[in-house]
């Protein structure tokens, strides 16, 4: 059985509190999400993620540091960054930029660093926030330190009033332990985003189809020992609409993009990308990637697609897919049958390839 794409319903949830016409969240990338772009992006039905330890909490004006990362050439840009990102994190932006975001009447979603999560609880719930994030590079429910207090998921959850999403994770196991925590969501990647280079400096990491069934099997399993359902939020490693749909189909409930809504009008940095980890002074795990601008936000997420290469109308390729293989939501799209097939994109593509048009393009 086939369905009208325009009848399937494409929507998010995370429990009660916290809901979504769009499954489709915006990375917290600096480079990406500033406060206009979080508005623009929750007047479409989505979210961005607005990075606490980014630039835009650490500048009054952050559009002049995030020009020059943008400018710096290829030799000096990790140079700029570190210089960028030593001006400390200041609270009260913190505060300013959520009341700001909230004042344009759309959710808001904010990301923190873990040894920051805590302490910024209060601050992120009392300015209006409806999400709170807590990401790094991998982050698991049991952790061990003799130099640092470790963050306790159980506790933080207790102290928050909205959803606490915790990420990143690939495995199974960890993945569970993880939502017995009581949080209400989990972020699934290790690298594969186009402006992360974890995967080479750290050698860690699992393909994203493996990693996102892995964490939505997990999901399965607590709610069978009668948990809560904890969304599945595949983050990064997604170019064209394909690979969005593929995540679904692998079991996510939602998707977080990044460098393709970089290239957005309405991008923070007007065609550039760079990931969390970049400016690390010790080890950076990122690289600044120019995209260029393609199309407006609404084009990429809800189309008109211009092009006809899968980088537009990422709703709509969503829609359609569910409609073709027979999925009234995403539910039940999660659990149509997945094969390997790693010709699938070129098969029968032998005109598109030397005319480098359609799926030839790349």
């Amino acid at each position: 059985m086939t369905l009208n794409p325009d009848e399937v319903d494409i929507t998010f949830s995370m429990g009660d509190r916290f809901n979504l016409p769009l499954p489709f969240w915006g990375s917290a990338m600096d480079g990406v999400v500033d406060v206009d772009f979080a508005i623009a992006m929750g007047r479409l039905g989505g979210v961005a993620v607005l990075n606490l330890d980014g630039v835009h909490t650490r500048y009054e004006d952050s559009a002049p540091i995030i020009k020059k990362i943008a400018a710096a050439d290829k030799s000096t840009v990790n140079a700029v960054l570190r210089e960028a990102y030593k001006e400390p994190v200041k609270p009260h932006l913190i505060s300013e930029r959520i009341k700001a975001i909230k004042a344009a009447g759309v959710a808001c979603a904010v990301s923190t660093v873990p040894a920051r999560a805590e302490e910024r609880a209060d601050v992120v719930q009392k300015a209006g926030a409806d999400v709170l994030v807590v990401q790094g590079t991998v982050l698991t429910a049991r952790h061990s330190s003799r130099s640092y207090h470790q963050l306790a998921f159980e506790d933080l959850v207790r102290a928050c009033a909205i959803p606490v999403v915790v990420g990143n994770c690939v495995h199974y196991e960890t993945a569970l332990e993880l939502m017995e925590t009581g949080i209400a969501g989990i972020l699934v990647g290790v690298g594969p985003g186009a402006a992360c280079t974890t995967r080479g400096v750290l050698g860690v990491g699992v393909p994203q189809v493996t990693a996102t069934a892995d964490v939505a099997a997990a999901r399965d399993e607590h709610m069978r020992r009668g948990g809560l359902r904890v969304a599945v939020i595949t983050d990064g490693g997604m170019r064209i609409g394909a690979d969005v749909c593929k995540a679904f189909a692998s079991g996510a409930d939602a998707v977080m993009i990044g460098t393709p809504l970089a290239g957005s009008e309405e991008a923070a940095s007007k065609g550039f990308n760079w990931g969390m980890a970049t400016p690390d002074p010790n080890l950076p795990r990122g690289t600044r990637i120019q995209v260029g601008t393609k199309a407006t936000l609404s084009e990429i997420l809800l189309g008109p697609a211009r092009v006809d290469d899968g980088t537009q109308n990422f709703a709509g390729a969503l829609r359609s897919a569910l409609g073709v293989c027979g999925a009234h939501d995403i539910a039940e799209f999660q659990h149509v049958e997945m094969v390997i097939a790693p010709s699938i994109v070129s098969e029968g593509k032998v005109f598109q390839q030397a005319q480098h048009v359609g799926m030839g393009k790349s």
